[in-house]
């Protein structure tokens, strides 16, 4: 009996990964900005093997060369170094990994607080919902990037700061979706059940109701992924996120913006991996979002 429940388990997850490949894949650009995200995680779990040249390593007699194919271009620098004569290559490939970890740190952080006050917050109602959910939209009525920086201000300077200042921002989104998928599933008849067969509070919040509001938190936590490395790099350019001389794309383009017109590359570069690293998150995103939400499905 155990062994036919297992395989029929088995066979309904297969079944589910199917169906889900199926929508996802019907989006080509999701699943090119896939395969694009898994190349720069790759990147980035590889840069110590991968990068031509350390990201500190200095070349004081070879500052600012332009890229290979330039004019004066080398190929041991493929895209030129810096006024310090660091290669920009190896401290874009090492920034990946900072981009990405912070990327990371801010929507565990959020996603943790938020989907726990949300599920509170939408179980027990009352004067507990009242009390969490004004609270989130104080946070919501002031600019995410301009309390991000006060925040910042606050705590002090630096990389750890910043992905807590920004997790602190990006809760209340969080909170309300996870709030609002609880409230729905509360009248659906499996939750009765559930109570008609003695579940207290906690099974109820954490194993009835939680994996069936996983959809539209998964999408969410995509597309904040995304937002968080721009902020992230919006915060080190203006001085208040990664000090240099850690290879944070945002603290790239900051520390050489007064190169920008006599070597355009130091901070063009940076740009580009700020900017195809968030176009396939998002590719991706919306991927999931047809894949994930039975409205968006297509027969």
């Amino acid at each position: 009996m155990t062994s036919i429940t297992v395989k029929n388990s088995y066979s309904v997850r297969s079944q589910q990964w199917r169906e889900f490949w199926f929508y996802f894949s019907a989006s080509k650009t999701a699943v090119a900005g896939l395969f694009f995200l898994i190349g720069v995680v790759l990147m980035a779990i590889f840069a110590d093997v991968i990068s031509p040249h350390l990201p500190a390593e200095q070349y004081r007699d070879f500052t600012e060369i332009p890229p290979a194919w330039m004019e004066g271009g080398q190929m041991r620098f493929f895209l030129g170094t810096d006024y310090a004569g660091r290669d920009m290559l190896s401290r874009i490939i090492h920034g990946a990994r900072l981009s990405l970890i912070a990327g990371a740190i801010v929507v565990i952080l959020s996603a943790s607080i938020g989907v726990l006050l949300g599920l509170v917050a939408g179980f027990q109602g009352g004067w507990v919902e009242t009390i969490i959910m004004r609270v989130m939209d104080t946070i919501m009525a002031v600019p995410g990037l301009l309390m991000a920086l006060v925040l910042v201000a606050v705590l002090g300077p630096g990389l750890l700061n910043a992905m807590v200042a920004i997790a602190i921002t990006y809760t209340p989104y969080f909170v309300r979706l996870t709030r609002a998928s609880t409230m729905t599933e509360l009248n659906k008849d499996y939750v009765t059940a559930s109570k008609v067969a003695g579940a207290g509070p906690v099974r109820l919040m954490f194993i009835s109701i939680l994996p069936n509001c996983m959809a539209p938190l998964i999408v969410q936590g995509t597309l904040s992924f995304s937002t968080a490395i721009l902020d992230t790099a919006a915060l080190g350019f203006l001085g208040m996120g990664a000090q240099a001389p850690l290879p944070e794309w945002g603290t790239l383009i900051a520390e050489n913006r007064d190169l920008m017109l006599s070597a355009p590359w130091t901070v063009t570069f940076p740009g580009i991996a700020i900017l195809l690293a968030v176009l396939a998150i998002n590719l991706m995103g919306d991927g999931l979002r047809d894949a994930l939400d039975p409205k968006l499905k297509r027969s």
